[in-house]
Parts: structure tokens; sequence; C-alpha cells
């Protein structure tokens, strides 16, 4: 009987190691591309998330979030200017869940650098409105 039970309590394990686990974090990249935008004197980092970045994306999913950061550094070194991340972070914890499947998340290094509370209240966006271009 007792085999009979170990049996069964390592299969049951096994079954637990091996099964899918639901909140898995997507595989990179999160990133498809970046590009810069002009409007004037106003400049803006277009960040187009991939679908797992968009998946991986949200309030609890910090690690994600500094691999995707990365990524946008890969692809844009000059993006690396404060207040710049602060951005970044508020648009991939927030933007999919108050604007979902948006085109791009933009980044303006013109924008002034605020607490991270008032970043929120400003949509992302602190010193004014979302870009007119």
């Amino acid at each position: 009987m007792r085999r009979v039970a170990a049996a069964v309590a390592a299969g049951v394990v096994a079954a637990g190691l091996c099964a899918p686990v639901a909140n898995a974090t997507p595989a990179p990249p999160y990133v498809d591309h970046v590009e810069w935008a002009k409007w004037g004197d106003l400049s803006s980092l277009r960040v187009y998330p991939t679908a797992a970045g968009r998946q991986a994306s949200g309030p609890a999913a910090s690690t994600p979030a500094e691999a995707a950061w990365a990524e946008v550094l890969a692809q844009s070194p000059d993006a690396d200017i404060p207040g710049m991340k602060p951005q970044f972070l508020c648009h991939w914890e927030y933007a999919e869940l108050g604007y979902p499947g948006k085109t791009s998340w933009n980044l303006e290094p013109w924008r002034p650098e605020v607490p991270y509370q008032e970043m929120l209240e400003a949509g992302c966006n602190p010193g004014g409105t979302e870009e007119p271009f």
C-alpha cells in the first residue's frame, strides 16, 4: 500500500511540475520597433509593442518591463535620457488597461520629470496632453 501511495504521490508531483502555468510571462521580444517622430521642435519616441509585449505588460510585470526597456534602448540608445524610462514604465503598466491595442506608446523627452503618482494622474503624459502628431 505504501508503494501505491508513493507512486500516486510521485505522479501527482510530476503532473504538477509538467502542467502548464496559466499566467506564464510571454517570451520576448516585447518591442517590435521604435521610431522618432517630430512636430516642429517637439519629438516623440514611438514604441511599438509586440503581441507578447502587450500580453506581458501590466502593473505586476516589473521583470519583463526591464527587459522591454532594454529592447527600447537597444533600438534607440538616445532614448536613455531623464524622464523617458518613467514614461515607458507608466505605459507598460497601464496603456493596455486604459487604451488596449493602442498602436504605439509615445514617450517625449520634453515632458517634465514628475513623481510617479503625478505621472499616473497625467495618464503617463505629464506636462500636457498627448502630442498632436
